[in-house]
């Protein structure tokens, strides 16, 4: 079995029962809700302690239980097809540079990390249209100036 086979037959059971995504999280439990709908859909890994609650949730057998535990292959093609994810794309395209200024002055020169990462979604409501709101927390990592020498600093913390 493929991991996209697994996906599906996890996707087929969770439609026959009428869960929600929701239902399914608390169920399993033990990390953030983004985190669990995102390994039942091939993009993270389990650990073994949720990959069992889940195997015992969808009724999966012993390879399948241990697929859920396997690190994927992360991403989808791009630039994406599906309007909602290429919304979220455009987000990062648009307002990326803007972004990165600001990181960079307010941090240095670095990354925010997108592994040591936290996110939320939450809905708002609002009279014009209820809002989805988005919270990122990652770590800054700075890059590392391999070689410096005496009087450069190693790492591209912002510089007062």
């Amino acid at each position: 079995m493929k991991r996209e086979q697994l996906t599906e037959k996890i996707l087929d059971f969770k439609r026959e029962a009428g869960w929600s995504w929701k239902h399914i999280a608390e169920e399993i439990g033990g990390m953030s809700p983004i985190l669990v709908v995102g390994a039942l859909l091939g993009q993270m890994r389990l650990p073994k302690a949720l990959a069992e609650k889940a195997a015992s949730l969808f009724d999966l057998s012993e390879a399948e239980k241990r697929m859920l535990g396997e690190v994927p292959l992360r991403g989808t093609p791009m630039p994406p097809t599906d309007p909602l994810i290429y919304r979220l794309y455009e987000l990062v395209m648009v307002n990326g540079p803007a972004l990165k200024a600001l990181i960079e002055e307010e941090f240095g020169d670095g990354i925010m990390s997108a592994i040591d990462f936290d996110l939320t979604l939450d809905r708002l409501a609002n009279a014009k249209g209820d809002r989805v709101q988005l919270v990122m927390s990652g770590k800054f990592l700075p890059y590392k100036y391999y070689g410096a020498e005496q009087g450069v600093p190693e790492y591209g913390f912002r510089e007062d």
